[in-house]
């Protein structure tokens, strides 16, 4: 059965009383996400749920989380961006390792403010 796009929807619910936290989803790649975690961490995450067109899954409610967005100074972005000119010159074949010695990455700058 196809579904549109709109219906495709993942609703997670938690509340206060209760530890665990309950996915419902119809968007197939998060089913797949949550497969993958149900596989490799079966103490954690379980697939309680199942029809031909959703999946509801269970899990920590402490597994929930929130982000606040990623702030790059203009410095971060400018190592971020010879980085990824080094990887594309790096997979397209030339060998620029040794030639390239200003592609720096600072580990311990932060990259949120």
């Amino acid at each position: 059965m196809t579904i549109s796009r709109q219906e495709q929807e993942t609703i997670v619910h938690y509340n206060a009383a209760e530890q665990t936290a309950t996915v419902y989803t119809r968007d197939k790649t998060v089913m797949r996400r949550l497969d993958a975690l149900v596989m490799d961490f079966p103490d954690h995450y379980r697939l309680i749920g199942e029809t031909d067109i959703d999946k509801t899954y269970e899990m920590p409610k402490s597994f929930v989380s929130y982000r606040k967005p990623r702030r790059l100074s203009d410095e971060q972005r400018e190592a971020a961006r010879k980085r990824m000119e080094h990887l594309k010159t790096e997979m397209s074949g030339e060998d620029t390792l040794h030639n390239n010695k200003d592609v720096v990455y600072n580990s311990s700058e932060s990259c949120y403010n």
